[in-house]
């Protein structure tokens, strides 16, 4: 394969005509297929070395690939590589060479960020310490069937029309009872339903900024706010954030900019810290928020899965101005297929919020608001929490334990009081994109720090979760872990100086 003549080698950039480098590559790979140049069957060249020898990021290939696979041209098989459709021919498209039409910058944008996160291909046996989706194993199916079967019978025919904007009267009051419990003094009027805490999220944001705005996150901050910011045309501005919390003083500097609309904070188990704010850091928070007039998005995401220590009200619950708008969701601590969450507000920013639902989709399933009622009042939704803080609390334990048995001399962790996630941080400079390969070809996966930087900046961290993998898949994960770092670090001069030495 010829190399293409690049008009700019920026790896998420364009050339002087505007067109993505990632387009240039994909159309110059379609050019030789159409002039039979690359034939049926024939291997492209690896990602990273086309990418090293263009000068480009390796993102920005693994990008042109992809759109040649959706296209019909290429094909890629998991450990093989990425070769030439067997089909894959003009004749074979009917009129010639495929079209590639024309996206707006903002999914050119979701696209570089969609791809840039690491694919967890991987063989059988390899342990899943990267994904934040529950474990199966753990659904209490039979038990919400049963709510399921009560609750349709009880609302009969009504439960299977439209519902309102605000979503289930009954659900709302069950989880203003359960709210309260927690700290937040909240009526049911100022509960709306949506999508789990993704739509909330969307929601959130949209009240506050439109696009050209700016909304301040944590850096590190959970990958998929970031994805909805560039989907609205928002610009994410980040907040340096640790153990203790976010900057109050950094924040309090980009809070008073009056482009930034809003912070958004995981104050309860930080994803993907596993961290959580101190009381007095809340209040603080409070405080610059309200010096700056800036509303707060509290994704409470985790709030239900504390297994250890004091439990510490939420932002909502400390907020008397009205700053703080409450995201919470069932998706983490019951089963995400329910597409189950809430956002809380007060005075008009309940009315936009009910605005913007109306305008999104209608309203949410009744049914499954209907059963997820009577599966919390029936007790089942706390009977299974205790199950699985305690499952949570043992699983954090043993990778704990193996962190300090496994890692290298130097590498640091959090310690959660609750949720799934644990940071861990290497002691030598090592983007962990660049471990992931070796990681996963030896049977273990994370997720790497990079992803939560909202600039992809290189991480030296990484997310471990005890989401799917048991006691001992755990220990054989770490342990694996433990010997690809050790591994890297002896092969690399540079890394062993730089051992030991902290971010």
């Amino acid at each position: 394969m010829r190399l293409p003549q690049l008009g700019r080698r920026r790896g998420r950039g364009a050339n002087g005509n505007g067109s993505p480098v990632y387009r240039q590559i994909a159309l110059h790979i379609r050019s030789e297929i159409a002039a039979g140049e690359l034939g049926p069957g024939d291997r492209l060249p690896p990602i990273r070395n086309l990418a090293r020898d263009l000068g480009v990021n390796r993102d920005t290939v693994a990008l042109a690939y992809e759109s040649l696979v959706g296209e019909g041209w290429l094909e890629s098989a998991v450990g093989r590589g990425t070769f030439v459709r067997r089909s894959a021919s003009p004749e074979g498209r009917g009129n010639g060479e495929a079209v590639a039409l024309e996206l707006t910058p903002q999914v050119e944008q979701l696209l570089s960020l969609e791809n840039a996160r690491p694919r967890f291909g991987a063989s059988e046996g390899t342990v899943s310490l990267h994904t934040l989706i529950p474990d199966p194993a753990y659904y209490p199916v039979d038990a919400f069937r049963r709510s399921f079967t009560r609750a349709l019978a009880a609302g009969g025919a009504e439960l299977l029309t439209y519902g309102v904007p605000q979503g289930h009267a009954g659900l709302r009051s069950t989880l203003a009872e359960r709210f309260r419990r927690a700290g937040m003094d909240v009526s049911p009027d100022e509960i709306v339903l949506c999508h789990g805490a993704s739509q909330g999220i969307t929601l959130s944001v949209r009240l506050f900024a439109q696009g050209g705005d700016a909304v301040a996150v944590e850096q590190p901050t959970y990958h998929n706010v970031l994805t909805s910011l560039v989907g609205l045309g928002v610009r994410p501005v980040s907040v340096p954030s640790g153990p203790a919390g976010p900057d109050l003083a950094v924040l309090e500097r980009v809070l008073s900019d009056p482009d930034v609309k809003a912070f958004y904070t995981i104050p309860s188990f930080h994803n993907p810290m596993g961290t959580s704010t101190s009381l007095p850091a809340r209040r603080e928070l409070i405080e610059v928020a309200a010096r700056c007039q800036t509303p707060l998005i509290e994704d409470a995401f985790e709030m239900d899965l504390r297994f250890e220590g004091r439990s510490v009200p939420p932002l909502a619950g400390l907020d008397s101005r009205g700053l703080v708008v409450h995201l919470f969701s069932f998706s983490k601590s019951l089963f995400p297929g329910l597409r189950v969450g809430s956002v809380t507000a007060r005075g008009r920013t309940v009315e936009g919020l009910l605005a913007l639902k109306r305008a999104s989709d209608l309203s949410d399933s009744l049914p499954m608001q209907a059963a997820l009622e009577d599966f919390v009042r029936a007790g089942a939704y706390d009977r299974h929490l205790g199950l699985l803080r305690r499952m949570l609390r043992v699983r954090r334990d043993v990778m704990l334990e193996a962190l300090e048995s496994e890692m290298p001399e130097g590498t640091v962790w959090t310690r959660p009081e609750g949720g799934y996630q644990v940071w861990v941080e290497l002691p030598f400079d090592i983007d962990t994109r660049d471990l992931l390969p070796d990681a996963a070809r030896a049977g273990v996966l994370f997720a790497p720090g990079a992803q939560f930087n909202h600039d992809g900046r290189p991480s030296r961290c990484l997310r471990l979760t005890v989401a799917q993998a048991d006691e001992d898949e755990i220990r054989r994960g770490v342990a694996t872990l433990g010997r690809v770092v050790r591994e890297r670090l002896d092969a690399s001069p540079a890394s062993r100086q730089s051992a030991g030495v902290h971010l």
